[in-house]
Order: structure tokens, then sequence, then C-alpha cells
């Protein structure tokens, strides 16, 4: 009998990188707030290759996804494992442009070693996408003989694959000018191992990419395109089942608005059928415009088809800024109405605000501030710095006329101001940005907040749970909520390159100092927002609880927020908007 042909090994490590903090230090956590989609739908190409045979039916595939921001990354153990392997490769997947440092630091160390490695992402898709010139942290790449991946991985992982096998990797795959289509695309999956890193479980699936709007400040209609591409509803069916199959029944899905897939009424049906028919328990995130509520049937059914928090694009208030930035889709006179909406449903409600628009001044940021929590029934709100990100059109504007912008790009997180305000001092930006946490996450808002969502039968154990964490990244990590975690940690010998290592009797000691004093200010900010919560739980009248945020717009009021800014602004279609001037927002207004 002829010996069997001796079987060969291609491992692939995966790895979504995390970024530095201020110290130099990994964001990392025991669990992680936000799952990683990128991760997701690599993990799932390169193991769809390896169920298909693309290396030949002799090559056993080992595929291996770590998400830095809950997973301690061991070089040497890696290199150790991928130098026993027949080949093998590196990918640094979804890299932001705040993750580049710490990609290409790791990116270093797999390369001193003779290890290949490939970067993709929004940061080197975007960069090649809007700049005329690669930026010189993506060249100090190339120098170190990085590949390059831009665009989607979807129909051109089989290349990749055997141009890594048979050594003849590429600097560059450049497909920005050839997005796939998604519908029948490889559905994104993690294992469940990977999941359970993540706070309350979580995963996540995109129902589609690309975004038709014109947004200035946004990568994504540069990197996925202005052409909206969708899954199928079949394919959204298969994806829930695969999680099923595992105990995962959580989702995030990370379209950039999922209210403009074309698909969402035939996705929501079968969504609604596997939970109300067959048994499905799942509940999901989605992200939506401020004119959802207006397509009729869409908050009902994406109720009912498990959706209990929604994140909605917000961006500002203040018509100027919504104008300059091309945020001409968002009707601010719509925004009461479209949250009543979503609190009838029981939904938990996000918001994204950006500060530092072109007519900001600290004043106006204070006003509009008070403006929301007096006229919005909205749960959460995120602050951003208005930030210049490498895809943008922003970005490349400033770029051709030279004007400055922080070269570090790790401070492109949106936490940190990266260029200079025409209105504000860099002090008075970064002051105002620091005080919007305080003016919006107190004690006495939290009760507002909790009794609204009390008289709307909302879940307020989970929203207080939420609002606490809110400011416990913030008030007491000093990272944004969207970096947020359980448990933080650091790794005295992954510090960002060119800061030096700290001595052990020196670092360890600090750090236990530093996570005592952390446990204990999350602690107390815990039992303060419990106590409010415990308030409202037990008032036997918390479904009485009425404010203006929650009276019912109708058409005469529907300018009611316009008459603060004293002007009139053109609709999305340019037409002048009538309005009259409420007295209900006067005192607000005349306050600011």
């Amino acid at each position: 009998m002829a010996p069997l042909p001796q079987r060969k090994t291609f491992r692939a490590v995966l790895i979504k990188p995390s970024h530095y903090d201020d110290d130099g230090y990994v964001i990392q956590w025991v669990r992680s707030g936000l799952p990683a989609n990128s991760l997701a739908c690599v993990y799932a190409l390169v193991e769809d290759c390896a169920r298909r045979g693309v290396l030949g039916e002799d090559v056993d595939f080992e595929v291996i996804p770590y998400d830095e921001t809950n997973t301690i990354i061991r070089v040497n153990r890696i290199i150790r494992d991928l130098k026993r392997a027949d080949a093998g490769f590196v990918g640094l997947v979804g890299v932001q442009s705040n993750q580049f440092p710490r990609a290409s630091d790791l990116a270093r160390q797999f390369r001193a070693a003779g290890i290949p490695v490939v970067i993709g992402g929004f940061h080197v898709s975007g960069c090649l996408a809007m700049l005329p010139e690669l930026p010189d942290d993506i060249k100090a790449a190339q120098a170190m003989g990085v590949t390059l991946f831009a665009g989607e991985a979807e129909g051109r992982m089989d290349g990749l694959l055997r141009d890594i096998w048979h050594g003849r990797l590429k600097p560059l795959y450049n497909f920005m000018n050839d997005l796939p289509e998604m519908s029948r695309a490889v559905p994104p999956f993690l294992p469940r191992a990977a999941v359970k890193k993540t706070m309350r479980d979580y995963s996540s699936f995109d129902a589609g990419r690309g975004c038709p709007f014109q947004c200035s400040f946004c990568t994504i209609i540069n990197v996925q395109g202005r052409k909206s591409r969708y899954r199928t509803p079949d394919d959204i069916e298969a994806i829930i089942r695969a999680n099923e199959a595992v105990g995962i029944r959580r989702f995030f899905i990370t379209d950039d608005n999922f209210a403009r897939n074309k698909n969402w009424e035939a996705i929501l049906d079968r969504l609604i059928d596997l939970r109300e028919n067959q048994g499905f328990r799942f509940k999901f995130t989605i992200q939506v415009d401020t004119l959802c509520h207006r397509m009729p049937n869409f908050i009902e059914k994406a109720a009912r088809a498990g959706c209990n928090r929604v994140f909605i694009g917000l961006e500002n208030i203040d018509p100027d800024a919504l104008m300059a930035a091309k945020k001409r889709q968002n009707k601010i006179w719509e925004y009461r109405k479209m949250l009543q909406a979503w609190k009838d449903v029981g939904a938990t409600t996000y918001a994204g605000y950006i500060i530092g628009f072109p007519e900001d001044t600290p004043e106006k940021i204070r006003r509009n501030i008070e403006i929301i929590k007096r006229e919005l029934p909205l749960d959460l709100l995120e602050f951003f710095f208005l930030t210049p990100l490498p895809g943008s059109e922003d970005h490349k504007v400033l770029a051709s006329k030279g004007v400055w912008m922080d070269p570090d790009m790790s401070k492109y997180d949106l936490n940190h101001r990266v260029s200079h305000h025409p209105k504000m001092t860099d002090a008075e930006w970064e002051g105002i940005y620091r005080e919007c946490w305080d003016i919006f996450f107190n004690a006495e808002h939290l009760e507002t907040v909790l009794r609204r969502g009390a008289a709307r039968n909302v879940n307020i154990k989970t929203l207080f749970g939420a609002y606490a964490g809110f400011q416990a990244a913030i008030k007491v990590e000093k990272l944004h909520p969207l970096e947020g975690g359980i448990f933080r940690r650091k790794v005295r010998t992954q510090r960002r390159q060119g800061l030096p290592r700290v001595h052990p009797l020196v670092f360890y000691p600090h750090r236990v100092y530093e996570t005592t004093r952390s446990i204990i200010a999350m602690a107390g900010l815990y039992l303060r927002c419990r106590r409010v919560w415990k308030r409202v739980a037990q008032d036997p009248n918390r479904r009485a609880y009425t404010d203006l945020a929650l009276q019912p717009s109708t058409e005469d009021e529907s300018t009611d927020l316009m008459a603060t800014f004293g002007e009139a602004i053109p609709d999305t279609y340019g037409a002048p908007v009538k309005r009259r001037r409420p007295a209900v927002l006067a005192p607000v207004a005349s306050a600011g």
C-alpha cells in the first residue's frame, strides 16, 4: 500500500488591534464593549477558504482570531506557532486610523521574525481613496515589508491566501474601485470563545455596506462607497442560525444606517418570523438616521424583530453645523417624534453629538445640550470631537490646504482634539468637550432619564447600568465609553514604540494603586446611580410621569426646536421652513 501523502498546515493569525492610551499602553479589558465585525468578516472568509480547500486537499487550515481589546497578544508565542506551520501569515484586520500606530508596532515585531504581515482596514483604504500620496506612517509600514490590503476581501481571499502559500505576496492589493456585492456573500462569524470575551456576549454582522449621504466628516462613503449594498434575508437568517447553534443571541448590526437598507422590511419580517413563530430569542442593536420614524412600520417591526437598542446619528442640533457638515438629511424638528416612537416600543436610545463645528462656541454648545436634555427623550448621549479622519472629505480638504492636523494617528479616536478651531482656542475646545459629559451625565438628569423610561415601560435597570457605565468610562478611566469594558488590563511590556518600559518594582505597585482607586471610584459611582434607580423604581406613580420631552408633537409644533436658533433653515430639499416662536423654548434660548 502506498503511503498516505503528508499533510501540510497553513496558519492564519487574525488580529483586530486596539490602540494606545495617553500613557502609551494598549487599551484592553478582561471583557471589552463592542464586538469587532471586521474580525468576524475576515475570519469567516478564511474559514470558507479552508472548507473549499483553496490551497489543496492536503492542506489543513488553522485560523486563530484575536481581538486585542480583550486579549493579550503573545507575539513570541504566535511567531513560534507560525514557524511550525508550512506557511502562514498575520492579518491585522479592520485597522482604523487610531489603531494604526499599534498595528505598526505589532507588524514590526512579526516582520523582524520574517512573518508575512497584511494590514487592511479603514486607515489604509481611506488614505488610498482620498489622498494623492500615501502618508508617512503607511510608507513606513511598506518599508518594513508589510502588505497593504485596500477595499473589501469578499471574492478576493482565495487569491491572497494562494499568494501567501506560494511565497508571492504583493506589496499592495487595491480593490477600492471594485466593491463586491453583498448578496450571498460569506456571512461574518466568530467562534463562541471569541464572542464570550465581550460584555453581554455580543457578536456582530453587517446587513449592508455603503451610505447614500454626503456627510463631510464621514469615512464610510469613501471606503464602502455611496452605493448601498445589501445582504439578503436568507443571509441574515443563516447568520442568526449559525450563532444560535453556539448559544450567541445578542448582536450589533454595524450598518451605518440600517433604515436605508432597501431590504430592511424583508429582513425584519424574517427576524420576526424567527422570534414569533420559531422560538428564537435574540436581541440586537442598530444604527439609524433621524428620519426612520417616517418609514411606515419600520420602528414597530424593528422592535418585534428584537431591536432593543438603537444608535441615532444625531450629530448636532445646531442648523449651521448640520449644513456645514452636509448633514442635510437631519431635520431637527423631527427629533422628538422619532425618539418618542422608539421609546414607545421600549428601546434604549443612544446618540452621538459632535463638538467643534465651525460655528460652535462654548456658550452655544452648553445651550444645545440643555435643549437636548429638556426637549428630547434621549437616554444616552455620546460626545465626539469633530475629527478630520483620514478617508473623509474634511481630512482631504485640510491636507490639500496644508492646514495643521496632529500627526499622531493614535489621537484620531474622536476623543482627542487633532486640529484647531476657527472660534475657540484649543483650551476652550478641550474644556467644553469635557464639560459636556458633566452637563449630561449627572444624578439629576439620570433621574429624568429613568422617569421617562419608567413612564414608557423601558427597562430602567438596564438603562441605569448603561448610564453608570458611560460615567465610569469617561470620569474614572478617562476613556470614551465606546472604548469601555470590564476590568482594565495593562501589560508592562506592551507599550508604544519609543516609550520606555517602566521597572517592575515601579509599574506593579502603581498598577495596584490605579486598580484599587478605579474600583473604589466605580463602586461609589454605581451606588450613587443605584440610589436614583431605586427611588424611581419604588415610586408608585412612576408610570404617570410626564414632561415636555414626552408630550406628543403635532404638526403645529413641528418647528419648535427651530425657533431656538432664530432663523429659517432650509429642509433637505432647500425649501425654507415656516415656523412660529413658541413660548416654551423662549427661556431656554435667552438663557443660552
